[in-house]
């Protein structure tokens, strides 16, 4: 069954970027959780981790401008702020598992009501490609996720159990697809915010789990991007 559009892939972004606290640390992952580096709230600062080793980077250059040294894990070309600093991969990951980053957003394949995560193998004969999604769901202390509600088959991501390889247990918090906010409930989803437009049954019938829902959800007050 498909889904109604909803949200962008930026409004998406925006919406997440709008959850991180000033002064937090975050690593970003590949796919759309790269665009929150150009949605920093007005205020805020916050402090960009990238496991390739830059700690401080900012929203992708114009085109044109693009460093070919300054890329980010998913190999996008970033830009950096004063007082950014450089290291090897070894020492980013030392910053990971040593608990030093507040928040992970990820992108995932499937999110299960109960918190689990798969977001590194698509099964079958797919090359596996865990990057350090493992090392992060286990070392930050919030784990964050964006993807689509759907697959481009139509299947729901947000699903009662994953039933692809898992990247952690229990570890996400908060989900934002095309189609709103979700909290992880244990037991499904709670739909905190609907995508304006977006009807509270149409969500029920693409997700994959119980869903609940208190009262009557707020529309997402996404710029228009």
């Amino acid at each position: 069954m498909s889904a109604p559009t909803g949200l962008s892939r930026k409004q998406m972004a925006w919406r997440a970027a709008q959850d991180v606290f000033d002064g937090a640390y975050v690593n970003l992952g590949i796919g759309i959780p790269e665009l929150c580096a150009a949605f920093v709230p007005e205020g805020r600062e916050v402090v960009y981790h990238t496991e390739n080793g830059v700690l401080g980077f900012g929203p992708a250059p114009p085109p044109g401008a693009e460093d070919p040294e300054l890329i980010n894990a998913g190999k996008k070309p970033i830009t950096v702020k004063p007082g950014a600093a450089f290291f090897h991969h070894a020492d980013s990951f030392a910053m990971i598992r040593g608990g030093h980053l507040d928040i992970a957003i990820l992108g995932a394949m499937q999110v299960a009501g109960n918190g689990d995560l798969a977001n590194w193998s698509a099964g079958g004969d797919a090359v596996p490609a865990v990057g350090g999604a493992m090392d992060l769901v286990a070392g930050v202390r919030r784990v964050l996720v964006i993807t689509e509600h759907q697959t481009r088959e139509g299947e729901p991501k947000l699903v009662a159990r994953c039933t692809l390889p898992l990247t952690g247990v229990g570890v996400v918090q908060r989900v934002y697809t095309n189609l709103g906010v979700f909290d992880v409930a244990g037991d499904g989803f709670v739909l905190v915010e609907r995508a304006p437009g977006v009807t509270v049954e149409a969500i029920r019938a693409a997700t994959g789990a119980a869903l609940h829902v208190h009262g009557e959800p707020p529309e997402v007050r996404a710029p228009a991007t």
